[in-house]
């Protein structure tokens, strides 16, 4: 890879595209205090309401998504992706009123998908014409979600999927082998549409979330350092590991410095991937697809999640807004961060029940939110029999009981969030005993201070009624 080639260039400043240099990444502390961001994981893929991954499964021959594209648009043999997409017109798109939703609902940071594994990017590409300004919405969807986020005050990230989608795609150029159409290539074998389904002939999942195709490596270098250029986000995520040596360390060098050159030479930007070896992911910030820690974690991390599907789909069953804000203390008292996919219908609005769950959101988060913006976690993250399976793809809803606690602490408060709130008057908190430290005052918002007493055994208050569903912050402050 030769240093002198214009083509791979980055900006300078006081990273260099070696995983020794990248490892010198202190995490910036609006991350660390930010704790929740909505994500908009949204594009052509949303028209038919049928899920994630419907640009592949088309290609998957007794797929349920095969199986509804057939009997919906045609067989994909005569009409696939490619007729897919000019029907994303998002042409109820609202950002500023979406993003009002997300700030009522706590956002602290936005993140807006730049491009997933079907190959078309959500803004005004310099190196693939399959993009929102060119076709379908005739809208440079990042740069409007830009401007309303920065507008509301939220650090602005962009996530890219497109490492992986050279593999992902290689279906389209199969055929049935069987039926009607048995034998007949599918459309991802037409040349004139060759720019959105690679000329990936043999390539599949089987090989590798990653390919060694060396010109799609390079193609992907030039694609995310356009997006870098275009947008200067500070948060960046890669839908799996580093991707393609060099080139992805050039990558996160690359975004590190340009946001150094912004902000008086100290880099300010995060990177996620999904690597957990720590001689990977210290270079940034570890993401865990839809799943989580068991414990504190030294470093940093955030857990990306959706309330239902990744696209929307008309036959999910969405997370409660119980389930959501139960995830978000629990990863907020390990030192984690919570991504949110609210899935976009494909006119650009959200359905009643997502509005809803934002809405219940928004009345928590005054009462209890204290205790999770700008906090940081405590000696321990909770205590009670109850726990979340560690790990990603692991995200069961939890049975907490009135006994299960976590903790953050901020602004010399510990915060005992009562996992499960009742009616019960009293409970006990074995975590605040003598030992932490002698209690001064014990509240929880809304109410005058509460009566307590400690001993060894703990902390026993009495409490006020459960007001709101979710868990409530038990505010303590120690001396």
């Amino acid at each position: 890879m030769s240093e002198n080639n214009p083509d791979l260039a980055i900006a300078t400043g006081p990273f260099e595209a070696t995983m020794e240099s990248l490892r010198t990444f202190s995490c910036p502390e609006w991350f660390r205090d930010a704790k929740l961001a909505f994500w908009s994981h949204w594009g052509p893929q949303s028209v038919p309401m049928y899920g994630d991954w419907y640009a592949r499964h088309i290609y998957v021959e007794g797929h349920d998504q095969y199986r509804h594209h057939w009997r919906v648009y045609g067989h994909p043999s005569r009409h696939g992706y490619k007729d897919i997409v000019p029907h994303w017109k998002a042409e109820e798109f609202d950002p500023e009123g979406l993003m009002d939703l997300f700030v009522a609902a706590g956002a602290k940071y936005f993140l807006g998908q730049a491009m997933h594994h079907d190959n078309f990017d959500n803004f005004d590409s310099a190196h693939n014409r399959w993009n929102s300004v060119n076709i379908g919405p005739r809208k440079d969807i990042v740069k409007l979600w830009q401007q309303a986020a920065q507008k509301h005050g939220l650090k602005f990230g962009l996530t890219e999927h497109l490492a992986a989608s050279f593999n992902w795609f290689g279906h389209n150029k199969l055929a049935d082998k069987s039926g009607p159409y048995a034998g007949v290539p599918y459309d991802g074998n037409e040349p004139d549409y060759a720019d959105l389904y690679y000329d990936n002939a043999g390539y599949t999942l089987d090989s590798g979330w990653y390919t060694d195709n060396a010109a799609f490596q390079l193609h992907w270098f030039q694609r995310i350092k356009d997006v870098i250029d275009k947008y200067q986000p500070d948060l960046l995520y890669s839908d799996g590991g580093l991707p393609f040596g060099e080139y992805g360390m050039k990558i996160v060098a690359h975004l590190y410095n340009t946001s150094a050159a912004l902000n008086g030479g100290s880099n300010r930007a995060v990177y996620n991937q999904k690597d957990t070896n720590p001689e990977v992911f210290t270079i940034g910030v570890l993401d865990i697809e839809r799943g989580q820690l068991d414990g504190i974690s030294e470093h940093p991390w955030q857990t990306d999640t959706s309330v239902g599907d990744w696209f929307y789909n008309v036959r999910d069953k969405y997370k409660t807004a119980e389930q959501v804000l139960e995830t978000l203390v629990d990863i907020t008292s390990k030192n984690g961060c919570l991504a949110l996919n609210i899935p976009q219908k494909p006119d650009g609005t959200l359905d009643d029940e997502c509005t809803y769950l934002l809405k219940q959101m928004a009345r928590w988060m005054p009462i209890n939110g204290d205790g999770i913006f700008g906090s940081r976690p405590w000696r321990v993250a909770g205590e009670g029999a109850a726990a979340a399976e560690a790990g990603a793809f692991k995200e069961n809803a939890v049975e907490w009981s009135p006994q299960d606690f976590r903790f953050t602490y901020n602004n010399g408060t510990v915060y005992a969030y009562q996992m499960n709130p009742s009616d019960q008057a009293h409970a006990l908190i074995h975590s605040l005993g003598s030992d932490a430290g002698r209690v001064k005052r014990v509240q929880v918002h809304g109410h005058a201070p509460l009566r307590f007493n400690q001993s060894a055994e703990g902390l026993s208050v009495q409490l006020p009624p459960a007001t709101l569903a979710g868990p409530r912050a038990i505010a303590v402050v120690l001396e």
